[in-house]
């Protein structure tokens, strides 16, 4: 099966937005479906981690991902960083009492899904989130640095997909069969604007899909799926009328025009090309000054927050910014 989506955003382009919002709403139904089937009950912490091959991995890890992040580690017997790896995520995964699920598959046993997630080396760590797949890490990481990675994992699973984790019974016996049933979660108090929001995205009316975003946050400040739905929204509504030809054409001639480079990032961004629109903007800070540079400056941070702040190409981006600046 092949993994999609290898990006923790999930959203730069218009096809990748209503991606993240169906995976959603896949999540939502799933999860309903599973309770109208009265749900499979508690598991035991020693099924937080399992083994899955080629044959099992759509419904062990995919299906699965409906309901809890699914972390994979990507292993084998003669990789020594792997001996230091997994026994630390095998016990991150019970310490965090089902807010994930550990997948581990031997790459010797399993070639086609190690080459299908494009794992150049062992140890290698992904997650797959309401059927989207997103690199981590590879290497031989630091408790620390794990920690983090999995603090965000579960944030953005929760945040942006609903995704509560697994009801962990300590003293349920281990392998009990079925599926294990997901907290349950309320609806919210912005669930009809953000609603509302999604369908304007899916019908191109991208001005109504901003206000009412822009109405969450009004009443909920710190709601990160109306957040990151904004800056998505107001992207598109910025591009709908531009002319490409025409913004590609001042920006090559112009390379010194703030209001034409960042015209062309915004496109850039929306074609999916992250590090193209990053760099452009860049360099624009280093040529330019003043209140332009500022307004350069800003923009960027606008598109650091469509493509999301856990992205790897934005905290190289951010970094490369810095030396910029100062």
């Amino acid at each position: 099966m092949q993994p999609r989506n290898m990006s923790m955003s999930g959203v730069v382009d218009l096809a990748a937005v209503k991606a993240a919002q169906e995976a959603k709403a896949k999540a939502e139904q799933t999860r309903a479906e599973t309770a109208r089937q009265g749900g499979a009950g508690a598991v035991s912490p020693a099924d937080l981690v399992i083994d899955v091959d080629e044959a099992g991995f759509e419904r062990d890890v995919l299906q699965r991902s409906a309901e809890v992040p699914v972390v994979i580690d990507f292993w084998a017997e003669w990789c020594q960083p792997c001996k230091q790896l997994s026994p630390v995520l095998e016990r991150l995964a019970v310490e965090y009492d089902g807010r994930f699920l550990l997948a581990k598959i031997d790459v010797d046993a399993n070639q086609m899904l190690m080459q299908q997630f494009g794992v150049q080396g062992i140890p290698a760590v992904f997650a797959v989130v309401a059927g989207q797949a997103l690199p981590l890490f590879q290497g031989a990481a630091g408790e620390e640095q794990i920690r983090q990675t999995l603090d965000q994992l579960v944030q953005v699973a929760e945040q942006r997909f609903g995704l509560t984790g697994l009801t962990v019974d300590p003293d349920a016996a281990p392998g009990g069969g079925g599926r294990p049933e997901p907290a349950e979660v309320p609806a919210g108090p912005h669930d009809a604007l953000l609603e509302a929001a999604v369908h304007a995205l899916d019908a191109g009316d991208f001005g109504a899909a901003v206000q009412a975003y822009r109405d969450v946050l009004a009443d909920d400040p710190a709601n990160t799926e109306a957040k990151l739905g904004l800056a998505q929204a107001e992207l598109l509504h910025r591009v709908q009328e531009l002319d490409p030809q025409q913004v590609r054409k001042d920006a090559a001639e112009k390379p010194q025009d703030a209001a034409a480079q960042i015209a062309a990032a915004d496109l850039d961004l929306v074609g999916g090309h992250v590090e193209d629109a990053f760099g452009r903007l860049i360099d624009t800070v280093r040529r330019t000054a003043g209140d332009e540079r500022d307004a350069v400056r800003v923009r960027l941070l606008e598109l650091f927050e469509v493509v999301g702040p856990e992205d790897p190409r934005v905290g190289a981006a951010r970094r490369a910014l810095a030396r910029a600046l100062f």
